[in-house]
């Protein structure tokens, strides 16, 4: 499936379903589903994706390579998407994330945010971002380890051209429900921990992928980063 009209079909069936699995684990968690953003995740899919995914309300679109939303980016100005950079970030790659991206989701070391706090004092703008923190303790993840991810989240958000608004995690991927549970529970825990931190300017938790996204509301998920979920699987 490659064409527009092909991944709307697909859209117009998945999405409502994607809606209702959100509002169920968000009643199971006493929130409302309001307050989950779906992040539609674009990467490795034609423009048409794209089409499909603002035809039917989708503005907020994820893509983990800065290369691929340079190239899918230009096709859609100004028609209103809000561009995610959700995978890890290259610091030489840092001008074209701050330059394009609504949010940055995966600032993951002192050295990258300080790259991209330099790239929004230049421009005169603070370039909103969320530190990425490793709560499921895998050597393979990125992020602030846990055990640092305060001094991490404090030396961040101390920036002049950041404007951190939360936290985001991956967990691992497994279907060890209490395992995913306790990932992101960490994570909120590490958010209300850093609230009293200077410069911390928002309470996002950017959690949850296609297979654990429920989990991930139930644990206080603001925003699920939903691919195949919407989507299917990625062209060959």
């Amino acid at each position: 499936m490659t064409d527009r009209q092909g991944y709307r079909r697909a859209l117009r069936e998945r999405l409502p379903r994607a809606q209702e699995r959100i509002a169920t684990a968000a009643a199971r968690s006493g929130r409302d589903a309001g307050a989950v953003r779906i992040v539609a995740v674009t990467k490795g899919h034609p423009h048409g994706v794209v089409e499909a995914a603002l035809a039917e309300g989708l503005r907020d679109l994820g893509e983990n390579r800065v290369e691929e939303l340079a190239e899918k980016s230009p096709r859609f100005e100004g028609r209103g998407v809000r561009w995610h950079v959700i995978g890890h970030v290259q610091r030489r790659k840092a001008g074209g994330a701050a330059r394009m991206a609504a949010l940055v989701h995966s600032v993951d070391s002192v050295r990258l945010a300080a790259k991209l706090s330099r790239l929004g004092e230049a421009a005169g703008r603070r370039i909103p971002a969320l530190v990425q923190v490793n709560t499921s303790g895998e050597a393979a993840k990125g992020g602030f380890p846990e055990g640092q991810a305060l001094d991490g989240i404090a030396t961040v958000a101390a920036l002049g051209g950041l404007r951190v608004l939360g936290l985001m995690t991956m967990a691992p991927f497994t279907t060890d429900g209490r395992m995913l549970h306790d990932t992101f529970r960490r994570t909120r825990l590490l958010l209300e921990a850093a609230a009293g931190i200077d410069g911390l300017a928002g309470r996002e938790l950017s959690m949850g992928m296609s297979n654990d996204f429920e989990i991930a509301i139930e644990e206080g998920s603001t925003m699920v980063r939903l691919g195949t979920t919407l989507f299917g699987e990625r062209p060959g």
